[in-house]
């Protein structure tokens, strides 16, 4: 195994070596964005559950622990204007880091796909140097293509991050916006 891998780093181009630390970086940074902001969000939806039930059973006002509350208290009366700028702050507060995890969707199969293309290029020049046989194409290629694997790899778990992240900010807003209606609907 650890021969494979020095064998694999000795015969690979230096550009595919730089995009395959590449995309390890993406995967690391990746991975810490989603469980950092996943825990999170989990931890920010109970307390607006929690609080959206208390109003369900006859609460005036949301809990303490909820986002509204630092709008409902920095006004004099609860207006619809208040809650609909809580709800504006608390969306862009649930969809922190949905651009990183979009841009490492869409950005990491083409950085792989230029690691291959460029692995290729150098399998053809060793291609006309030496006599061509087919196992130096063949290792050529198979080396290369580990870079647009990685690409597709990483993709796949940052879009799957992306939308699972989307869906909770969407509950959460949803969450949110119930609280508002029910503070509203009160007021009447």
């Amino acid at each position: 195994m650890i021969n494979n891998l020095i064998d694999f780093y000795l015969k690979s181009h230096p550009v595919t070596i730089g995009v395959l630390i590449l995309l390890s970086v993406y995967f690391i940074v990746l991975n810490w964005v989603f469980f950092y902001r996943f825990f999170s969000l989990n931890s920010w939806l109970a307390k607006e559950t929690a609080s959206l039930e208390s109003l369900l059973l006859g609460a005036v006002t949301v809990n303490e622990n909820s986002f509204l509350n630092k709008f409902i208290k920095s006004s004099n009366i609860i207006s619809k204007e208040v809650l609909q700028l809580g709800m504006l702050a608390a969306t862009k507060e649930a969809t922190k880091g949905l651009s990183i995890l979009s841009i490492f969707a869409s950005t990491s199969p083409f950085i792989g796909l230029f690691g291959t293309v460029v692995s290729i290029l150098d399998t053809f020049t060793h291609i006309g140097q030496a006599s061509g046989s087919m196992s130096v194409i063949a290792s050529g290629v198979s080396d290369a293509l580990v870079a647009t694997a990685s690409g597709i790899f990483v993709a796949i778990f940052a879009y799957t991050y992306h939308q699972i992240m989307k869906r909770r900010s969407y509950e959460l807003v949803n969450y949110l916006q119930m609280q508002s209606d029910a503070i509203l609907a009160r007021k009447v």
